[in-house]
């Protein structure tokens, strides 16, 4: 595989989704080598800068997840380097990491996703129940892995959900849809099969994806042949309108009494871990772990 020369797996960082970006990381660091590749590790931190310039790296496979990692600032950086990197540009990847300014642009050509709203310390709590109705979800607005998010069902929780979220930033509120929750992914203008993710939990949260072994993932999900091309047509749509390029993944509520798909966020990059959804949609669809991250890496890097 020499013609990607050197190629950097871009892991870790400083956000709070550290550990789940170390081990999407290491796995596709060991795909790539698998295959032949030249990859070398790279646990990003204050450091990047010098590691870039003393590597001599061709090209980036960047497996960072949150702030710093999947928000434009260290594709910034490798596009100052003239290095050649994986996933979407810095503008597009700031503005998917962004859940509030996503559904800015998702509202703005007509498609479906929940009310919401800024929550800043002067926005009151009685304001964002009048605003959204109750039960509601409090999330921060530029984090990943379900970090932060709390379901709301009485005003009284809403300090504490508040609270934890402003732990990772800026706070929002959003409409609760109360359904199923779906997944798609895409990679190199290949529409993935969407999964439903069944958890017993409240909702699919940090503990279901990552710390408990209950959450079942239905792939192929169950949605008629009708159903599955409009959800597919909904998360490319939703993936153009951001700008993405590469590889993402849209993720969905179904409301369980209408029957509406509802864009919740976008992943500009998709974990890698050997719960993540991606992978499993890449092997419904008959691609190997292997293949997957070739895929990512040859479709981008050119």
């Amino acid at each position: 595989m020499s013609e990607y020369g050197r190629v950097a797996v871009l892991m870790g960082g400083q956000s709070a989704e550290r550990d789940v970006s170390l081990s999407s990381g290491e796995a596709v660091l060991n795909a790539l080598l698998a295959q032949g590749v030249d990859a070398h590790k790279i646990d990003v931190g204050p450091a990047l800068v010098s590691q870039l310039q003393q590597g001599q790296y061709d090209c980036a496979f960047v497996v960072l997840h949150g702030p710093e990692g999947e928000d434009g600032t260290v594709q910034a950086i490798l596009e100052w380097f003239n290095i050649p990197y994986t996933g979407s540009g810095v503008m597009a990847s700031a503005v998917s990491m962004d859940k509030m300014r996503c559904k800015w642009l998702w509202q703005g050509v007509g498609l479906p996703t929940p009310k919401s709203m800024f929550c800043p310390d002067s926005v009151s709590d009685d304001d964002i129940v009048a605003h959204l109705s109750l039960p509601l979800a409090i999330k921060p607005t530029e984090l990943g892995s379900s970090l932060g998010i709390s379901k709301v069902t009485s005003a009284e929780q809403l300090p504490a959900a508040r609270a934890l979220a402003a732990q990772y930033g800026t706070v929002m509120a959003e409409e609760w849809i109360s359904g199923r929750e779906y997944s798609v992914g895409i990679v190199d203008d290949v529409m993935l099969p969407s999964i439903w993710i069944d958890t017993p939990r409240v909702f699919y949260d940090f503990d279901a994806k990552y710390v408990e072994h209950t959450t079942q993932y239905h792939c192929p999900s169950g949605l008629s042949d009708q159903e599955e091309h409009h959800i597919q047509q909904l998360a490319w749509q939703a993936y153009q309108v951001l700008g993405l390029e590469n590889w993402g993944r849209m993720d969905f509520m179904r409301d369980a009494q209408t029957g509406q798909f509802y864009l919740i966020e976008s992943n500009p990059i998709t974990g890698m871990t050997p719960t993540s959804l991606v992978p499993k949609a890449a092997k419904q669809y008959g691609w190997s772990f292997e293949e997957l991250v070739m895929r990512v890496l040859r479709s981008r890097v050119r």
